[in-house]
């Protein structure tokens, strides 16, 4: 077994190499100016909200970057600065704020700020987020993937909803994952207290996603704030970080991801479609990969489980007593 092992990766590497050069090299769908638009990107210090963070701010957008660990946030937004360089000069903007989505007290400081110091807000991307964590709890007791990724997220949201009206025709952009399909909301054990698999855990966030999409959308028909959900497709970032490989198996699965995983600038492009594109202008509740509308499953287009799921998730912010 150990002597096939250099011939797998030999073979490995020579198709890693061929379906790169097949595939070819993404380039950023910079679909036109979002000068004097102001965005905000949740989880924007790494990954698929860095890679989104510096294509806005080359459109000349004003970009606040909510992120949980400032010093790495500041960081990120000065190695972008030097990548978009003198294009953004006096146009664009890099602006970092303190975020920690598993924390409603930071949700609600944050919110606080942005209130008190933006004029407007044009788009909001719920982009940040925790995938197959040990299970741990956020500062406020629930379970730390639906905790972050829903329930943080819709706090956010709903909190600075008056500012997107007033700033309409507005955007509410939504990540959420394929593996949705193998979630179910389940209103029995929502804090994950009788049982926690993490995978589904992950997955029931991310569908929470798309169901949480649908319903605001439906809440805001005719106020000009538009809301989608979309799937960014198998990235490398560093969302994996608490799922275990075998050291022996690791170079292997390097070398497919960088052969078959799309790089975080290729994976953000539809973030950045949804924010940016005038072809989606007016277009709301709908779920998207690849910068193409897709179908969803039946579950997650279940308008009586959408809106179920969003009065308990008010109760669990606190929006409702």
């Amino acid at each position: 077994m150990a002597a096939a092992l250099p011939a797998l990766a030999l073979g490995a590497g020579l198709l890693a190499a061929a379906w790169r050069w097949l595939r070819g090299t993404a380039r950023a769908l910079t679909a036109g100016s979002m000068r004097g638009k102001t965005v905000i990107i949740t989880g924007a210090n790494s990954g698929l909200g860095r890679a989104a963070a510096a294509e806005l701010l080359r459109m000349r957008a004003r970009v606040i970057m909510g992120c949980r660990d400032r010093a790495r946030a500041e960081r990120a937004a000065r190695e972008i600065r030097a990548e978009v360089g003198e294009r953004a000069e006096g146009e664009g903007e890099l602006v970092v704020r303190e975020l920690d989505l598993a924390s409603l007290r930071s949700v609600r400081a944050f919110c606080h700020r942005v209130l008190q110091e933006e004029s407007r807000l044009d788009v909001l991307i719920n982009n940040a987020g925790v995938f197959q964590c040990p299970y741990m709890k956020t500062e406020d007791g629930f379970e730390m993937q639906f905790g972050v990724n829903h329930l943080g997220h819709f706090l956010l949201t709903n909190l600075l909803l008056g500012l997107l009206k007033n700033s309409a025709p507005s955007r509410v952009v939504v990540v959420s994952s394929k593996l949705y399909k193998y979630g179910e909301i389940n209103f029995e054990d929502l804090n994950s207290e009788v049982s926690y698999n993490k995978s589904f855990c992950y997955s029931r966030s991310k569908l929470a996603n798309i169901l949480f999409a649908r319903e605001l959308a439906r809440r805001l028909e005719g106020t000009g704030v538009t809301v989608n959900s979309l799937h960014p497709g198998i990235v490398r970032t560093n969302l994996g970080r608490h799922v275990n490989i075998p050291l022996l198996a690791k170079p292997l699965f390097n070398l497919v991801s960088w052969a078959f995983f799309k790089t975080p600038l290729e994976g953000a492009q539809t973030s950045i479609y949804l924010a940016s594109s005038p072809d989606v202008e007016g277009v709301t509740g709908k779920y998207f990969g690849d910068c193409k509308e897709e179908e969803l499953l039946p579950k997650a287009m279940d308008d009586l489980v959408a809106r179920k799921l969003w009065d308990i998730s008010e109760v669990m912010v606190g929006l409702l007593k």
